[in-house]
């Protein structure tokens, strides 16, 4: 979600499209392919020096890789915050990708915060994502894609002005292009899926017990009309209709998220989940909300 208010939740250039099945398109980034970022707990270096690349592409073609084996190359406590939802779906759509000999994709939101900039924490934070591809990229050949959907609607909907929006995913963009990574906004997704005509959010309730955090981080960063309760419906009916988005665009990837388990409500109901931290093992702050105070808090949750 951008989810900016837990509301800001959150693909950049290249050289192909991804169609989205209304006409839509996005740019698409090629597969990660490792560099010299560091992966936690993982040596860096290159193959052995006596093997040609001739050589390792052949071998890598006659490997037999596992769903299981390329499951527990990024499902590790270096990346993960809490156990996936949905493993065995995950497992299945790894196996699907095998099939195909295509890379492993991750899709997740990207929010705004105060900063109309990109900045540190923003760049620490594609940095452990590309860590993250790597290491499926280290157990299979054709690697991982990432894929940032741009919340512009929670951001909108937070009272962000139109040009601050537009000035900071451009910048995340070209950061995630530089990475490999792909990108879109959610509101363009949305209205290519046509979501909204296939769901009314007008008989979708809020449950009380979610009415009352989303209205505790509206407090916080709702801007708009109303108050903060009005906002937090809002917000969550929004989600509602763009959950359904994303999962009828990308259907076979793995969403991602930097929130936990509790907020399993807003995310796709039908797509594997990975509950990840943010910047390294132990922060799951939002990238898009530094700097702030008490960052090492690191379990926050109330800036997902």
């Amino acid at each position: 979600m951008s989810n900016e208010f837990v509301w800001c939740l959150g693909e950049a250039q290249s050289t192909s499209l991804v169609q989205f099945g209304h006409g839509h398109a996005v740019a698409r980034g090629e597969a990660y392919q490792p560099g010299s970022i560091e992966v936690p707990g993982r040596r860096s270096g290159g193959p052995p020096k006596n093997v040609s690349k001739k050589g390792r592409r052949a071998s890598s073609a006659k490997q037999t890789v596992t769903a299981e084996a390329v499951l527990r190359s990024f499902n590790t406590w270096a990346f993960k915050r809490e156990q996936p939802a949905d493993p065995q779906l995950m497992s299945r759509m790894i196996s699907e990708a095998i099939a195909l000999a295509e890379p492993v994709s991750f899709i997740l939101y990207w929010g705004k915060g105060p900063r109309c900039r990109i900045g540190e924490p923003d760049i620490a934070c594609l940095d452990y994502l590309g860590a993250f591809a790597q290491r499926v990229g280290d157990v299979y050949a054709p690697g991982a894609t990432i894929g940032l959907i741009f919340t512009d609607t929670h951001a909108a909907l937070n009272g962000h002005a139109p040009q601050e929006i537009q000035a900071y995913f451009t910048e995340v963009q070209a950061g995630a292009g530089e990475r490999g990574f792909s990108t879109c906004w959610l509101s363009e997704l949305t209205r290519s899926t046509q979501a909204a005509a296939a769901f009314s959010i007008d008989d979708q309730p809020v449950p009380q017990e979610m009415l009352q955090r989303l209205s505790t981080s509206a407090g916080k960063w709702y801007r708009g009309d109303g108050t903060a309760a009005d906002g937090a419906r809002k917000y969550f009916r929004m989600n509602m209709i763009e959950k359904r988005a994303v999962e009828i665009a990308f259907p076979r990837s793995i969403f991602v998220t930097f929130n936990g388990s509790d907020l399993r409500c807003l995310f796709p109901d039908h797509l594997p989940i990975f509950y990840m931290y943010s910047l390294r093992r132990g922060v799951s702050v939002k990238p898009w909300f530094l700097p702030a105070p008490g960052t090492e808090d690191t379990e926050r949750t109330d800036l997902p």
